[in-house]
C-alpha cells in the first residue's frame, strides 16, 4: 500500500526575512496544520530562539484544544493515536530528514490527485450544439428549400420556427413539404455568406464564421428587429420538445396492442405519443439516421409524404423498451438525462412493466435503471446520453450500491468509467467498508485492486 497524504504530515516553509529568533518549522496532520499543531515537542517545533510568556500561554492552551480533539476523535472512531507515532517514529531524525518525509508526502498527494484526474477522464461527448451545427452542414432529412439572391438553402421547418418569429409567420403560410420560399430580407448589406451564417446562428446559437460585418452593432440592430431576438439554443430546444410543433415521425412499439389488453382495453394508456423531429433523432443518433435514409432510398418516405402522415418507427421493445424511448427524446432535445420522466408519466408503460407488477416483482432502483439506459445509449450511438447515465450511476455509488456497480462495470457490457469510480470510492471509504456486511460481499479481484493500489485508505484498531 502506497502513503496517503491526506493522512500524513505537512510541512510550512520558514519565514524569510524578520527576526530570526521567531522562524520556526511546524509538522503535523493535514487535519491541524492550520490550528498550531505540534507545538509541544521538538519533532513539531523546532526553535531557533527564546520564545515570549504570551506566545508560550497560546502554544499551551493551543496544545490543550488539541488534544481534546485527539482524545475526542479516539473515543469516537477507536483509532489510533497517529499523532503519538509519528513523534515516537522521528524522535530521532534530523530536520533535513523530516522535510525530505513531507517532501514525500506532498509529491504522493499531487501524484493521488493526477491518479484521479485520469480516472475521471473520458472521450468528449458530442454536444447538442455540435450535432445541430453537422445537421445544419450535411442537410439531414430536410423539409424546406429557402431560396435567397438564386441560392438554394434546404432547413427544416421545425428548428426554424422554433428559433425565429420571423420563420415561424413565414413557414406557416406554407406548410406542404419541400415548399420553396422566396426569402426578401429589407436589411440592406445581407449578401448569400451572411444569410448562410444567420441560418447556422439559428441551429448552433453562434456565428459560424469570423465576419467583420457581424460586429458592427447596427446591422445586428436591424437583423433583431426585422427576424427578431431567439432564446439561448437550450430555452428553444425544450420548447421544441415540450410542443412538438411541425413533428414528423412517431416512435411506436409492436406491444402496444397487448399493453391495451392488459389495462383492459383502455386506450388512455396510448394517448401520449412519442413524437418527435427527424432532423433531431437524425442528428444526435448515427442508428436513426441510418435508418431514415434507408427509408428514404427504398421510396417509403415518398408515400408518407404524398399522404402527409408522419413516418412511423416501429421499435423492438426487447432492445429498447418503450419506458424509456421519453428520457432517449428528451436527452436528444436538452441533453439532459432525467430518469424522473419515467416515474411522471405512467400512459409511456411497457408490456414488461404490467408484467413485472402482476408478477410481484420489486421495481428498478434509479442506478439499475441508468444501468440499463446505458445500454440502449451504446446501441443507438447516443454518447451523451450513454454519458449521463455513467454520472447517474457514478453518483449512486454507496455502501449499499457498491457491490452491484463494481459487478456490472466489471462485465464487458458495463462501463470502465463507473468501475474507475466504483474503485475509487472503495479505496476511499475501505475502513468503512471493512466494518460492515459488504467487506464479504466483495470478489477476489476488486479486494486485491483495492489493496494493490498506491492510494488505498488504511485505518488501525
Amino acid at each position: 500500500m502506497g502513503a496517503n497524504a491526506s493522512a500524513y504530515p505537512q510541512s510550512c516553509p520558514p519565514r524569510v526575512g524578520g527576526d530570526p529568533q521567531a522562524q520556526q518549522t511546524f509538522i503535523g496532520t493535514s487535519s491541524y496544520s492550520q490550528q498550531g499543531y505540534g507545538c509541544e515537542s521538538k519533532l513539531y517545533s523546532l526553535d531557533h530562539g527564546h520564545e515570549k510568556p504570551q506566545d508560550k500561554k497560546k502554544r499551551t492552551s493551543g496544545l490543550a484544544t488539541l488534544k481534546k480533539k485527539f482524545i475526542k476523535r479516539r473515543k469516537s472512531t477507536r483509532s489510533a493515536d497517529h499523532a503519538k507515532q509519528m513523534r515516537e517514529l522521528l524522535s530521532g531524525w534530523d530536520v533535513r530528514d523530516v522535510n525530505a518525509l513531507v517532501e514525500e508526502y506532498e509529491g504522493t498527494s499531487a501524484l493521488k490527485e493526477l491518479s484521479l484526474q485520469a480516472s475521471l477522464a473520458r472521450p468528449e461527448a458530442r454536444t447538442l450544439q455540435r450535432d445541430m451545427a453537422d445537421l445544419y452542414e450535411y442537410k439531414y432529412c430536410t423539409d424546406v428549400d429557402l431560396i435567397f439572391q438564386e441560392t438554394c438553402f434546404p432547413a427544416h421547418r421545425a428548428i426554424l420556427a422554433a428559433r425565429c418569429p420571423f420563420f415561424k409567420t413565414l413557414l406557416s403560410s406554407s406548410p406542404e413539404y419541400g415548399a420553396e420560399i422566396m426569402m426578401d430580407i429589407n436589411t440592406a448589406g445581407i449578401d448569400t455568406p451572411m444569410f448562410s451564417t444567420l441560418l447556422h446562428y439559428l441551429y448552433t446559437g453562434e456565428f459560424g464564421m469570423d465576419d467583420s460585418r457581424f460586429q458592427n452593432v447596427d446591422i445586428l440592430v436591424q437583423l433583431s428587429e426585422e427576424f427578431g431576438t431567439p432564446n439561448s439554443l437550450d430555452v428553444d430546444m425544450r420548447g421544441l420538445f415540450e410542443h412538438m410543433c411541425y413533428y414528423d415521425v412517431v416512435l411506436s412499439f409492436p406491444s402496444d396492442s397487448e399493453l391495451v389488453e392488459a389495462f383492459g382495453g383502455n386506450q388512455n394508456c396510448l394517448d401520449e405519443e412519442l413524437k418527435a423531429h427527424k432532423a433531431v433523432i437524425s442528428a444526435r443518433s448515427p442508428f436513426f439516421r441510418n435508418l431514415l435514409q434507408r427509408r428514404i432510398r427504398t421510396g417509403e418516405e415518398i408515400t408518407e409524404r404524398t399522404l402527409k402522415t408522419p413516418t412511423r418507427i416501429i421499435l423492438d421493445e426487447s432492445i429498447i423498451p418503450k419506458k424509456y424511448a421519453k428520457v432517449i427524446l428528451h436527452c436528444m432535445y436538452t441533453d439532459v438525462v432525467d430518469l424522473s420522466v419515467l416515474h411522471c408519466s405512467p400512459s409511456v408503460g411497457s408490456l414488461g412493466e404490467v408484467q413485472a407488477l402482476v408478477a410481484g416483482k420489486p421495481g428498478m432502483t434509479k442506478a439499475e435503471e441508468a444501468m440499463e439506459l446505458y445500454h440502449i445509449a451504446l446501441f443507438l450511438e447516443f454518447n451523451m446520453l450513454a454519458q449521463g447515465c455513467e454520472d447517474v450511476i457514478a453518483e449512486s455509488i454507496s455502501l449499499d450500491t457498491l457491490v452491484a456497480v463494481l459487478k456490472w462495470s466489471s462485465h464487458p457490457y458495463g462501463s470502465k468509467w463507473v468501475h474507475r469510480q466504483a474503485l475509487h470510492f472503495l479505496c476511499e471509504e475501505f475502513p468503512q467498508v471493512m466494518t460492515s456486511d459488504v467487506f464479504y460481499e466483495l470478489s477476489k479481484d476488486h479486494l486485491l485492486a483495492a489493496i494493490q493500489s498506491d492510494y488505498l485508505q488504511s485505518q488501525t484498531y
